[in-house]
């Protein structure tokens, strides 16, 4: 959609500034119009963001009667928005790098993976990014230029070699050297939210886990990480960082399709104590974009579960979901 120049009074300068609201990205073009030689100012009808728009007058003006004619400068709207999603190699990333690039008429998609083996996994596309995120310099090619930010990464508990189900015992977990829930789920989420920070980035959504009220949750003891507390950690530099955010604390993540479930929010983990505390991977995946449509999630952090399947009503609102949201952190 072109975004066209209102014009009513046009000034004897040689170039005047404006800057719309924030919205959307434009691209510019430029086009000719006559205007009156009364004209002193030029008004733009619609603004939609903080990219700049420039009236360009030529120093020499062409006189044709009692008319003069100026290059205005206008916007054409690019209503997509470039989203990154880093941990695009996992089970839940690559639901929601593959949601993106189904919706190219709404997303230009981006991904992050640790390595070339998760890029062939995903697809080898050029909108792959390979970086690590515990070093900040290597997140900036695949940051730079980016709308949004969806963090998927997280720390991955491995079972210790020689578990024997037989016996009647509990499996024992390890972390990798490097990939502790400290490194990953803390310092590696931290350079993500700086870097977004520096490159200007509007929203973040970041999916975590219910149960980080509880520091003696069973998962906390996994390889001794306390993978929620260094989440929650994470979560909380994201709430004070100034940058619009949507947090969304999954529960027990189910590889099951999605979009036929009623989904329901809490907080607090008190969803913890009831039934509802399941949630299928494409669920949370489309709430992580849905959440970049609506004001309503922003800056809010909530607990995210659904209802077993024939219950209730499949979530088709998502305004309406989100507008129940009252806690920020």
């Amino acid at each position: 959609m072109l975004i066209m120049a209102t014009t009513t009074r046009v000034p004897f300068v040689s170039a005047t500034t404006f800057f719309p609201n924030q919205c959307h990205k434009y691209s510019l073009v430029a086009r000719t119009i006559n205007l009156p030689v009364s004209s002193t100012s030029l008004r733009l009808s619609s603004c939609y963001s903080t990219s700049l728009v420039s009236l360009a007058l030529p120093r020499s003006f062409k006189r044709g009667g009692n008319r003069r004619s100026v290059v205005v400068v206008a916007m054409a709207e690019s209503s997509k928005s470039t989203v990154l999603v880093t941990g695009a190699g996992g089970r839940t990333g690559q639901i929601v790098y593959k949601k993106l690039k189904e919706r190219p008429n709404e997303y230009i998609a981006r991904g992050l993976v640790r390595s070339e083996e998760s890029k062939q996994k995903i697809g080898a596309a050029d909108d792959v990014f390979i970086g690590d995120i515990r070093d900040t310099e290597s997140l900036a090619p695949a940051i730079q230029g980016i709308d949004a930010l969806i963090i998927l990464t997280s720390g991955v508990p491995l079972m210790k070699p020689g578990f024997d189900p037989t016996q009647g015992k509990r499996p024992e977990f390890y972390f990798e050297d490097g990939a502790y829930p400290e490194q990953v789920d803390w310092i590696g989420q931290k350079n993500q939210i700086d870097a977004a920070k520096a490159a200007g980035v509007k929203q973040i959504v970041l999916v975590g886990s219910m149960g980080g009220t509880d520091l003696n949750h069973p998962l906390n003891s996994l390889g001794d990480g306390n993978i929620l507390v260094w989440k929650r950690k994470a979560e909380q530099y994201l709430a004070d960082s100034g940058i619009p955010y949507t947090i969304i604390r999954a529960g027990g993540l189910q590889d099951k399709e999605g979009g036929i479930r009623e989904l329901v929010i809490g907080k607090d983990d008190e969803l913890l104590k009831t039934d509802i505390r399941t949630i299928a991977r494409p669920d949370v995946a489309e709430v992580c974009l849905q959440a970049l449509n609506f004001e309503e999630a922003q800056f809010k952090a909530f607990d995210l579960a659904s209802k077993p399947e024939g219950t209730g009503s499949p979530t088709k609102d998502f305004k309406a979901l989100f507008s129940q949201i009252t806690t920020r952190f």
